[in-house]
């Protein structure tokens, strides 16, 4: 049996390739249960563990929240307005101004999760086709995340591992992918952190590649999961486990009640399975 979740090995993942030089970090506000998980919580606590161990002056925007500090003591128990007007942070600025500082260039890493991503990179959050244009299945829309591929100097990718979310083309094009940048200041996503595997793309051919798989998973798992070719190097490590000393840090510091990694902030608690 393991000695940690899903949700803390992809946490400590992500918080690997977190530096100071990144400056500052974006993590979306809303929606709930394991889509909160992926979406907000993991980066949330990802972030605070690199705070705590290599990127001390890193900052996390949480919309347009700037510097929230996430140890547990200080989050907000609901993402309702009065509990995030009142989270402790430098700043709180108007969602306008957030997205200037995307369009400025001054965002290190935006954070996000999609319903579908294909080899490229380009995410959709805004519609499913279904094969039928009568029952298109609607989704929250581009929000943020155009903004996310096309200005930050990277993203980082969260997202469940299916073929419905791996797809050899996305059914529209909520955030550009390494083929469609064309000329975007952006860097466009650099990971691809799934619940079976961690990605990120080939700098010549601009597709994805594997890059490690979770324990207790195989190549087959992917191939069988995945709705393109990816590319398969000829050595594949398996993802870092966390150590005992970053499982303490998230379990009695940073999420002791599991208001990021269970949800519970949402108010729609979950776990992350595969």
């Amino acid at each position: 049996m393991k000695r940690y979740t899903l949700a803390e090995l992809l946490s400590y993942e992500i918080s690997r390739y977190i530096q100071d030089e990144d400056e500052m970090g974006f993590i979306g506000v809303g929606t709930g249960g394991e889509a909160f998980i992926l979406a907000i919580g993991i980066p949330a606590v990802a972030s605070r563990i690199a705070q705590l161990n290599q990127a001390p002056d890193y900052m996390v925007m949480f919309g347009p929240i700037i510097d929230a500090k996430l140890d547990e003591k200080d989050v907000p128990k609901t993402q309702y307005e009065y509990d995030l007007i009142h989270w402790p942070a430098r700043a709180q600025i108007t969602v306008e101004e957030a997205l200037t500082i995307f369009k400025q260039g001054k965002m290190g890493i935006g954070f996000v999760s999609a319903a579908q991503i294909d080899i490229y990179g380009n995410l959709n959050i805004t519609r499913i086709n279904n094969n039928n244009q009568d029952s298109q299945i609607r989704l929250p829309g581009s929000l943020a995340q155009t903004d996310h591929h096309a200005y930050a100097k990277k993203t980082i990718v969260t997202i469940k591992h299916s073929k419905r979310n791996f797809v050899e083309k996305v059914d529209f094009v909520s955030a550009v992918g390494h083929n469609n940048q064309k000329g975007l200041p952006g860097g466009g996503p650099i990971l691809v952190v799934s619940d079976i595997a961690v990605m990120d793309f080939n700098s010549q051919t601009k597709k994805m590649r594997l890059k490690s798989i979770h324990p207790g998973n195989t190549i087959k798992d992917v191939l069988d999961n995945t709705g393109f070719d990816m590319e398969i190097p000829d050595e594949i490590p398996k993802t870092k486990e966390p150590n005992e000393e970053t499982l303490k840090l998230i379990r009695e510091r940073i999420d002791p009640n599991g208001n990021f990694l269970e949800a519970k902030m949402s108010l729609v608690p979950a776990e992350l399975k595969r």
